[in-house]
């Protein structure tokens, strides 16, 4: 009796030359969604959602402050989760993936500051105090930045993707002490709006334009994460023949003029 034949295992895309053109073929799709929910969300929040009774108007800058802040932590425990991956199974994709997430949830830890500060003002009457919140927020900044200097100052690519993986698990007790903070101490940031243990402290419609804004920002991470590994992938395999190939597709003879391989 003959064994039914198994479909290819998903396991096959850990392998660089696997994943490469998957990420070329998904990172338009994830982009297409999120311009659509980028769209959808914004007007949403600066559109269909009633003026704040507090707060006025300024209080929609939370649509765009909210879900950047969400992804500047949960990026970083994305980039710690590869991290740890690449360190036990020392699988080359994983080091590459976290590097490539790095520099989005830089940029969206930024826009969360920034935003903060443009909230802040007319709420607090002051851009910036060193309240926890915005500190940890501030440390995390930090560590992406040390992370992104770290991982490229290190020539020798095995020893820097260790280093960074290192900087990426220690870093990570920071993430929940930001989530946490105004629980913990006594701040000005506001406490969540949001949270799995109670109803939202929001109208319904605030609620659904900041969570569409969110999964905008989700497929826009996917996007631009599968468009920046690609090349990352190139630079890591080309001593490689199926990157001398794929190099040689794209721009004919340019593999054989730079010696035969990439």
């Amino acid at each position: 009796m003959t064994r039914p034949e198994r479909g290819p295992s998903l396991w096959r895309f850990a392998a660089p030359q696997h994943f490469y053109p998957l990420a070329g073929r998904l990172a338009p799709w994830f982009a297409a969604l999120a311009a659509l929910l980028t769209i959808a969300g914004l007007w949403i929040g600066f559109v269909v959602a009633p003026t704040d009774a507090t707060q006025g108007q300024v209080y929609r800058v939370i649509f765009i402050h909210v879900p950047a802040a969400w992804m500047s932590m949960f990026i970083y425990l994305i980039m710690a989760f590869w991290s740890a991956v690449g360190l036990i199974m020392n699988t080359r994709l994983s080091f590459v993936m976290s590097q490539a997430l790095a520099p989005t949830g830089a940029m969206f830890c930024f826009v969360a500051l920034w935003t903060g500060a443009l909230w802040g003002k007319p709420t607090w009457g002051a851009y910036w105090v060193w309240d926890a919140r915005l500190t940890s927020q501030l440390l995390l900044l930090f560590l992406y930045f040390g992370f992104i200097a770290l991982t490229r100052a290190i020539e020798d690519p095995r020893r820097g993707d260790r280093a960074g993986a290192i900087i990426a698990l220690v870093g990570a007790v920071n993430v929940p002490i930001i989530y946490f903070s105004v629980q913990w101490w006594n701040t000005l940031h506001q406490g969540a709006s949001v949270s799995v243990t109670k109803a939202p402290s929001m109208a319904t419609t605030m609620l659904t334009g900041m969570l569409v804004m969110a999964i905008a920002s989700w497929m826009y991470t996917i996007a631009v994460v599968l468009w920046r590994v690609r090349p990352m992938i190139l630079e890591r395999e080309r001593h490689t023949e199926w990157v001398a190939a794929e190099l040689d597709r794209l721009a004919p003879g340019a593999a054989r003029k730079s010696g035969g391989r990439a």
